[in-house]
């Protein structure tokens, strides 16, 4: 499942366990260990470049050439509109390869406006936006601050009035409370980190957590609901995993699994796709 360049974005190069973006006007490189292979161009003129720590689960600082906002700045995709901006965790705000993701949602929905979906690990709330078009969202997060953005991306879109629950939850809590409210949704979209806390102090673990999320999220699907997708990054787990997880937590319902690798096409000639992530996916068409 591949990305493209759009208007705001583009992967120029990758190569040698980097990558070099466009975000707007600004262009920047960043770590990428699935970056085997050699760059197609020496032209690596960035305005920043984040630069990891030793340390392999993470750290690192951004070091910065030219003259980059320190407030953001904002790109567009479509009718959404959100602020882009360098974070200390090497990504700047949202996440371009979710692009694919934003779209497949958006078909298994066409035509709603009355649908129910959820988006827990919600972060900034661009798929949220999206997802909006159709229906109510329920937007959950930990982190007060990532709600705190999604909602000001909202505003900024002109969408501030549309019908979405912004929640500051832990969302395996939250989705475990649904269930026993015994709410339904049509489609519900799940990003978990590798290791996470939530608003509370509780401890997200990847492997040891998201058998129980997947499972209380396929108990609120039902027969008539439209897609359910969970997407990894950053663990040593295969695709087929999580495709079988998902078929024995959604096996009394109808549909059809697939799963592979989330990645980025390069622009230009000789483009060559850099995978990101993997994911697994339920639609039930």
């Amino acid at each position: 499942m591949a990305g493209a360049s759009w208007t705001d974005y583009a992967l120029l190069d990758s190569g040698h366990g980097r990558k070099l973006e466009r975000y707007g006007n600004y262009r920047f490189i960043r770590p990428e260990a699935q970056a085997l292979w050699s760059p197609r161009t020496a032209d690596w003129a960035a305005d920043g470049e984040f630069v990891p720590g030793s340390d392999e689960d993470g750290g690192g600082r951004w070091h910065f050439t030219g003259k980059v906002p320190g407030e953001g700045w904002p790109l567009s995709r479509g009718p959404v509109q959100f602020t882009a901006q360098c974070t200390p965790f090497r990504h700047l705000a949202f996440f371009p390869d979710m692009a694919p993701v934003w779209d497949w949602m958006d078909a298994r929905l066409a035509g709603r406006v009355d649908a129910a979906t959820l988006n827990l690990f919600g972060y900034t709330g661009v798929g949220t936006l999206g997802l909006s078009a159709h229906g109510q969202v329920t937007h959950v997060d930990a982190s007060k601050k990532s709600v705190a953005q999604a909602r000001e991306n909202a505003a900024l879109s002109g969408m501030a009035d549309r019908p979405i629950r912004w929640i500051v939850d832990d969302a395996a809590k939250f989705a475990a409370r649904e269930v026993r409210r015994g709410r339904r949704y049509d489609g519900i979209i799940l990003d978990p980190p590798k290791f996470g806390r939530g608003p509370e102090g509780e401890v997200w673990r990847l492997e040891e957590h998201l058998p129980g999320l997947v499972a209380d999220c396929a108990r609120l699907l039902d027969a008539d609901s439209r897609f359910l997708f969970l997407t990894v990054y950053a663990v040593r787990m295969s695709a087929l995993a999580l495709a079988g997880l998902l078929a024995e937590a959604l096996a009394d319902l109808p549909g059809v699994i697939e799963f592979g690798d989330l990645a980025m096409a390069e622009e230009g000639d000789a483009a060559r796709l850099l995978p990101t992530a993997i994911f697994a996916r339920w639609s039930n068409d």
